[in-house]
């Protein structure tokens, strides 16, 4: 028995026969002799269509495919690499805490040894070949021994005591530099920089003494050492330049000086100094820093628009405390081009701070017992009353000689008030501590890390390091300095405080979070309400040194070397969008461009097909089952 069943009409796309699921019949808006038909018995029938069906079948079945692969895994990978960078920007540097491959022949090597007043240490770095685009910088990591332990040493003293026999140094720092070779692969000793860098110790020294140490260096190290080591590799570098390098070291750790990517990155209006263009640029906006240590306190941030001065006096004063330098390996592209604001105020640091206040103490009390004839602080039954240190706390200041017994009282915004005259202020506009000049912070468009003391005060004891709140704080610290001293005890001893918290910290952490409030807010002018500054002792879970800061700055001329071998890349900006894998616009060009040749080879299909209908009006539009097909003349 044989069923006919007429087809159901869809609406001018397909029409589909269901004969009892016995045969499945499609047809479509195209050429009519596209028609097949799929049967369980007579399956293999699809391979009596003709080839120009199947090749359109696999190329729709490619545009599919194709489109799928398009919204959903680019998608899917572009917009898990956004949040990744949105949200977990320190994932793209995992990579930093690997093992170094010294097998790979285009990894790149550079040495820096920082000379401290304490000790000297050396520092690893690597980075891979340039990737050719002229307005990326090098990719500069700290290299790791194969325990993925950073490859760093330091030894003791500092070299700066080498001031009366500097024909020691180069036998004192020889450990160091052997460390380092040890390393580096020996076929890359010749092409690694190697720098010496002194600071704060050999700055205090004579010129005489300093040039002395550097010639004994220079002099013996490229006997021993096949390192690249040139005259001006070693230097004593100014207070300015380490606030500079440790400026472009968090930076460039932040990722800083990238593009533009995210639209949700913070952006500034930059007027390049010294630039032909008028016009200002946007890039991101870097981050500035303070650094509290003990002796003394510096800040550092970028200074985007041209600045103006009160007075000759203050701009000759500023040009020592402002630097413009160019990060780009190319002097006449000014992107890279940076205008700092660094100073450093010796005697500001917190220990030294609360020395300088002990001393005020001591003289001012002993000068009112002769003048009133009064005998406060000389015996412990009469002690001086400190706000500045915590409630009932006993203490002694001794000078030449002399005690002075102190007792606290832990009174917070008195001890802010004391402290006051210390910040040695004045009143010319554009001025911070002691006087000196500071241009003017875009405080609702910044963003400030505090390192050292900032951290310490904020989270050894009161628990509240990293993003910095003022009216928290100042709770946090009155809270602090009116608890009696032997309840802090009690709490230290129950391990309530940071592990390298000690009794030191306690004892006088009234008074630095005291002193380093009114450093940020009366000193630098930072606003109460300010909150984008956020107070670390790492960044991404790494010690920011200042010596990544000055192997970035020292080797920035070197990716020209290979753009000069890769000029077809570097003439042009966007390299990167000629590979696929970078750029998926070009991938939907690409998909563009096949859908239009689809498009356009069933339009000739078509005007085929209708030659055909005229040559041959016997040419049926239906294969009737178990009928031959009729021979249609003019074929495909």
């Amino acid at each position: 028995m044989i069923l006919d069943h007429k087809p159901i009409h869809l609406p001018a796309l397909i029409r589909i026969v269901f004969p009892n699921m016995g045969r499945i019949s499609i047809s479509c808006l195209f050429p009519a002799s596209w028609h097949f038909s799929i049967s369980p018995v007579g399956c293999p029938r699809i391979l009596n269509t003709t080839l120009r069906q199947i090749i359109v079948i696999g190329i729709l079945a490619a545009a599919v495919s194709l489109l799928y692969y398009s919204l959903v895994v680019i998608r899917s990978k572009y917009g898990r690499s956004y949040r990744d960078k949105k949200f977990h920007r320190y994932l793209a540097r995992v990579t930093d805490t690997e093992a170094t491959d010294t097998s790979n022949p285009n990894l790149n090597y550079g040495i820096v040894v920082d000379c401290g007043s304490s000790g000297s240490r050396i520092f690893v770095y690597c980075w891979p070949r340039h990737n050719g685009n002229p307005h990326d910088l090098l990719d500069i990591k700290q290299m790791r021994d194969k325990n993925r332990k950073p490859v760093v040493m330091k030894i003791k003293p500092g070299i700066s005591v080498f001031a009366s026999s500097p024909e020691r140094v180069s036998d004192y720092i020889s450990p160091l530099l052997s460390f380092a070779a040890e390393h580096v692969p020996r076929a890359k000793h010749k092409e690694t920089p190697l720098y010496i860098l002194c600071t704060a110790g050999m700055r205090i020294l004579p010129e005489s003494q300093q040039k002395a140490i550097l010639e004994d260096l220079l002099t013996d190290i490229p006997v021993h050492f096949d390192f690249l080591f040139s005259d001006s590799h070693a230097e004593v570098i100014s207070g300015k330049q380490e606030g500079v390098y440790a400026w472009i070291g968090i930076n460039f750790v932040l990722g800083r000086f990238e593009h533009i990517d995210d639209e949700d990155d913070a952006v500034v209006e930059v007027h390049i100094p010294s630039s032909e263009n008028k016009e200002a640029i946007i890039r991101k906006r870097t981050v500035g820093i303070l650094d509290m240590g003990g002796v003394s306190t510096q800040i550092a941030y970028e200074v985007p628009k041209t600045v103006s001065f009160a007075s000759s006096q203050q701009e000759e004063v500023a040009k020592n405390l402002l630097a413009e330098f160019n990060l780009g390996c190319d002097a006449h592209q000014t992107e890279h081009v940076y205008r700092v604001y660094v100073a450093t105020f010796l005697g500001f640091g917190g220990n030294a701070a609360r020395q300088r206040y002990e001393d005020g103490v001591f003289t001012n009390t002993m000068f009112r017992n002769r003048l009133l004839g009064q005998q406060i602080g000389m015996t412990s039954e009469s002690p001086y009353l400190d706000p500045c240190l915590p409630l009932e706390i006993e203490d002694e200041i001794q000078q030449n000689g002399q005690k002075l017994y102190v007792r606290g009282t832990g009174d917070f915004n008195l001890c802010r008030e004391i402290i006051q005259p210390l910040m040695n202020k004045t009143n010319e506009t554009q001025t911070s501590l002691n006087g000196i000049y500071q241009p003017a912070v875009h405080f609702q468009n910044s963003e400030f890390y505090g390192f050292s003391e900032f951290f310490y005060c904020t989270e050894d004891v009161l628990r509240m390091g990293g993003d910095y709140n003022a009216a928290k704080f100042i709770k946090a610290a009155k809270d602090y300095c009116a608890t009696k001293w032997s309840v802090l005890q009690e709490r230290f001893d129950h391990g309530l405080y940071a592990s390298h918290a000690d009794l030191h910290r306690l004892k006088y952490q009234c008074f630095k979070s005291a002193w380093m409030y009114e450093v940020f807010h009366s000193g630098f002018s930072f606003p109460i309400n300010y909150s984008n500054l956020k107070t670390a002792l790492q960044v991404y879970d790494k010690e920011v040194q200042w010596t990544l800061g000055a192997i970035l700055y020292r080797t920035r001329f070197l990716p020209l070397r290979d753009i000069q071998q890769e000029n077809f890349r570097g003439n042009h900006s966007h390299w990167r969008g000629f590979s696929f894998v970078y750029n998926h616009y070009l991938f939907f060009v690409c998909f563009l461009i096949v859908l239009l040749s689809i498009v356009l080879y069933l339009l000739r299909l078509r005007r085929i097909h209708r030659r055909m209908l005229r040559n041959s009006s016997s040419a049926s539009l239906w294969i009737e089952e178990g009928l031959p097909p009729q021979k249609v003349p003019g074929a495909l």
